[in-house]
């Protein structure tokens, strides 16, 4: 057992080093999107659910996303969508559509996106729901316009949406990039995180065989898979956390160590973190995830990577100003991670309610 763990993270480190290191500054000033990375970390293993409780599942891809986050928050986003439309294809009841999707999406083969960022904010009270779908013989026609879906593109790339039927009913359904009108445009405008692959997706009636429909109740499904939809994220802020404070730490001494005066130190990040992952640690010691304290824990970890990356920005001083620095690429992506749905606002909000 302790090999198998010791191999797979000799493994998670070879992807990274040669997969993810050479790019990420052409992630960041290009917008490439690194999907060889995603697939290779499939082709490893990586991703494999065999002979693995939901709790271990869980924590092992966590890992995964946080190893990636220290590197590129951007690349570790869109493993975090893949991971989601992995979490669909694993509860659905859908046993045919479980049997097509499954091994591909572990193994890298099909890539997976999201397109639950406008029905969480529906089911939150903050938005209405973008998608509508008409019964038909055979399965649903659907139309609407959901303005952001990233780790799309043309090849085999699939993701998760939900469309209102009439007001008591909502179906999730599983949809293929290529899908008869589909109109795919890609948004690069963002102030980071433009790697993504993220597109706006325009459904003109738009027909989803039942074979496609991850449920029927939506609703229901969305219980059921958002503690581990929400889990995937807090890695995200974990992982660029640890790189802020490793970026502190390496320019401690400029300045004749001027640096020290600031009020922010990386030891105080340090310790924030490690409370942090006892918190998470504690989570998973149950056998059930509780909702509300993954939100709790989730919003915690945005406002720990906002002070982290800020407090680096400060460490490093003019260097980190430049616009394709490390530090200034990883207060983009806490600022991203911040408008990540659930938003701060939106946690907020559940945690209030």
């Amino acid at each position: 057992m302790f090999r198998n763990v010791v191999e797979k993270r000799h493994t998670l480190e070879r992807v990274i080093e040669e997969e993810l290191k050479p790019y990420v500054k052409k992630i960041d000033v290009e917008a490439y999107y690194a999907d060889r990375f995603l697939r290779k970390l499939g082709e490893a293993g990586l991703l494999s659910s065999t002979n693995k409780s939901q709790q271990e599942i869980l924590l092992s891809e966590m890992r995964v996303v946080e190893e990636t986050a220290k590197i590129c928050m951007t690349t570790a986003f869109c493993l975090w969508c893949h991971l989601a439309a992995l979490t669909y294809v694993r509860h659905t009841s859908n046993e045919t559509l479980k049997n097509k999707f499954l091994s591909s999406l572990e193994s890298g083969d099909i890539l997976g996106g999201t397109g639950l960022s406008n029905p969480m904010k529906y089911y939150a009270g903050l938005e209405k729901l973008y998608l509508n779908a008409k019964p038909t013989e055979g399965g649903y026609i659907l139309s609407g316009v959901l303005p952001s879906v990233s780790n799309l593109g043309e090849k085999q790339h699939w993701f998760g949406v939900i469309a209102g039927v009439d007001e008591n009913k909502l179906i999730m359904c599983f949809i293929p990039c290529d899908a008869e009108g589909l109109k795919l445009k890609e948004k690069v405008e963002y102030l980071g995180v433009n790697g993504s692959a993220t597109y706006a997706c325009s459904f003109n009636e738009v027909f989803v065989p039942n074979e496609l429909v991850l449920s029927e109740n939506a609703s229901a499904f969305v219980e059921q898979i958002r503690p581990a939809f929400i889990s995937y994220q807090i890695p995200l802020g974990l992982g660029v956390t640890q790189a802020s404070i490793s970026s502190i730490e390496k320019v401690g001494q400029k300045q004749n160590g001027c640096n020290r005066f600031l009020k922010k130190q990386s030891c105080d990040l340090q310790e924030a973190e490690r409370q942090l992952q006892e918190k998470v640690k504690d989570l998973f010691s149950n056998e059930t995830l509780n909702w509300k304290e993954v939100a709790r824990i989730r919003l915690e970890t945005v406002y720990l990577t906002l002070e982290a990356v800020q407090a680096s920005m400060l460490h490093n001083g003019s260097a980190g100003y430049l616009r394709d620095s490390a530090p200034s690429r990883r207060l983009r992506e806490a600022y991203f991670f911040a408008n990540l749905t659930p938003t701060v606002k939106h946690l907020e909000k559940v945690l209030h309610s």
